[in-house]
């Protein structure tokens, strides 16, 4: 492709709603443009990227046994009634009505639709398992969409499900996927880590999420240092620590008053302690209900955690107004002592390893000092204890080995084992070998194929653009002729045509700008490997730059094509680019 007719819109600035580094330099080097919130045309480069994405992704799926389909974007509600989540997805499920008043939604995910076409057509035992797959736009309705192709309402997803006749065979189907996901991100060249995750609205009981790493990630995931363990962080059991001795004589807590001091911050500055001295309480709203959940002052609250022991499907910080008249609690002071009758309370195991607390008196302008959480704390019934914290750096590794760090991941992939969650609510059945009715036994398994692009960013960049993995560059090797005369222009041609020739993804850049425009967009865009051909052309060398590294060599003209291809071939299997 020569650069002169290649549709790569380059610009100097990032767009004014960038909030990660991704999104600005994918629109500043020609990638993609916005439409609308959360929704993005991809030009020509990002197409090409997309394009080897999936090519992978189908090769891998299609070694591990799975078969590609494309269903309909365009769902019936009564499919996704059968299933109970019309109701339940919530607003992110965007619902449209045809010309004849029939309900339908913009597949976000194809549960549904899946279950109904293997439903149809799969009676035996004898045809399973079945492991179908899409890659296909979905849509989902995000209330903040943000970080361009991060968290946009419009994406490109590939999702897969395996269908078996019992939950022996349907690990096995987990398995195989979850293999196929580790060589599908590898080939990828991406830095990444499978990691133990929740199941959120899919349903199902066992679940992990491929994170790559990167310190913009939305999601934060933990590992051991003295073995492979790694989780979401939301999914990282902890142990309860021992529960602080109380002395016979220890004198009882003491009330005290503190106006205007609503805050963690404010309490310790007027008491003269940290965090960790303190109790914090969040408020939520669980199913309509005013709940409590109290932590360590310097400790954050794991919804997740707190959603499952408290039994409720719809968790949401408590607005203060709404809290107070429906608790008669005074919000700002509250604490988990006296009356709690009004709410559910939950409280974090490790709070009982305080030895004396600080937290509110639950009366207005009021705390208490001195609390002994092992003590004063059995004496309220209404208080539930249990694991409720968001794991940190240092945390014991719940498998006994090491301690847990922290990192931050974009989550690109998720597997999830269904069990029988879609098929037994849609009825969905084949005839056992006793030619019994039983339904099948399901997994599910996506992949974020336009998140990929924003997640290889984020990963690699440097202050002049993007450095591409080799396997996903939208071009591998970029021909930059800075040559003023016919001999040189020649030379570049020649370059250009030979790596073609040899199967190697070139671009020649023969623009009449500026050499600095070329070498701006060449790092901008993020061309892997750039062959400049420059005024020692005639002496027979040639200025080769590797993008990911910035190392610079002159070398001779003679069997540089053969030389490029073989670096090449070596990098799309996964050897560091180098000449």
């Amino acid at each position: 492709m020569l650069v002169r007719n290649l549709h790569m819109p380059t610009l100097r600035d990032p767009p004014k709603d960038a909030e990660v580094v991704s999104h600005a330099l994918l629109v500043r080097a020609g990638y993609i443009r916005k439409s609308a919130a959360g929704i993005y045309a991809f030009l020509p480069l990002a197409l090409r990227s997309l394009e080897k994405v999936k090519r992978i992704v189908r090769d891998e799926l299609d070694a591990a046994g799975a078969q590609e389909v494309l269903l309909p974007v365009v769902i019936p509600a009564e499919l996704w009634q059968e299933s109970g989540r019309w109701a339940e997805y919530g607003p992110e499920l965007l619902r449209v009505s045809d010309r004849k008043g029939g309900d339908f939604c913009i597949g976000p995910t194809h549960e549904e639709a899946v279950v109904d076409v293997v439903r149809r057509d799969v009676r035996s035992y004898k045809q399973l398992p079945v492991n179908l797959y899409q890659i296909q736009t979905k849509f989902r309705d995000e209330i903040r969409p943000r970080a361009g192709l991060m968290r946009g309402r419009e994406f490109i997803m590939k999702d897969a499900y395996s269908f078996d006749a019992d939950a022996d065979a349907a690990k096995v189907s987990y398995q195989a996927m979850f293999d196929a996901y580790v060589r599908i991100f590898t080939r990828l060249g991406l830095d990444f880590r499978p990691v133990e995750a929740d199941t959120g609205n899919i349903g199902g009981s066992l679940s992990h999420e491929f994170q790559v790493l990167a310190d913009s990630g939305e999601d934060r995931i933990v590992s051991s240092d003295g073995s492979d363990y790694a989780a979401n962080v939301e999914m990282v059991s902890l142990a309860a620590p021992p529960a602080a001795a109380v002395p016979d004589d220890a004198a009882p807590y003491e009330v005290i008053d503190t106006p205007g001091t609503k805050s963690i911050e404010s309490l310790c500055k007027r008491m003269a302690c940290t965090p960790a001295d303190t109790i914090r309480a969040v408020a939520f709203n669980a199913d309509d209900t005013p709940l409590l959940v109290f932590v360590r002052g310097d400790r954050e609250v794991n919804d997740v955690k707190v959603k499952k022991v408290a039994g409720v499907s719809v968790l949401e910080t408590a607005e203060a107004a709404w809290f107070a008249k429906n608790s008669g609690l005074p919000v700002g002071y509250l604490g988990p002592v006296g009356d709690l009758s009004r709410v559910r309370a939950l409280v974090d195991h490790e709070v009982l390893a305080m030895e004396r607390a600080i937290c509110g008196a639950n009366e207005k302008q009021r705390h208490i000092r001195g609390l002994r959480p092992a003590r004063d704390l059995g004496q309220n019934a209404d208080l539930v204890v249990a694991d409720l914290r968001m794991a940190t750096d240092g945390d014991p590794s719940p498998d006994g080995a090491g301690s847990l760090r922290t990192h931050k991941g974009i989550e690109v992939g998720h597997v999830f084992y269904l069990g029988t969650k879609y098929s037994e609510a849609m009825g969905a059945t084949f005839l056992d070998e006793a030619g019994q009715e039983r339904p099948f036994v399901m997994g599910c398994y996506g992949i974020g194929v336009s998140r990929i692009l924003s997640a290889a960013v984020e990963q690699g960049h440097d202050q002049r653009g993007i450095v591409w993995p080799v396997a996903i560059a939208p071009y591998e090797v970029a021909v930059v002729s800075l040559a003023r005369d016919d001999a040189g222009a020649t030379i570049a041609r020649d370059l250009y045509d030979g790596l073609r020739a040899l199967g190697v993804e070139a671009v020649l850049d023969d623009r009449e700008v500026r050499p600095g425009v070329k070498f701006n967009d060449a790092d901008l865009v993020g061309w892997p490997l750039q062959l400049v051909v420059g005024r020692k052309a005639g002496e027979g060398l040639i200025e080769v730059k590797v993008r990911h590294t910035g190392s610079r060599a002159d070398m001779p003209l003679d069997g540089l094509v053969e030389r490029v291809r073989d670096a090449i071939v070596a990098a799309r299997a996964g050897t560091p680019l180098e000449l």
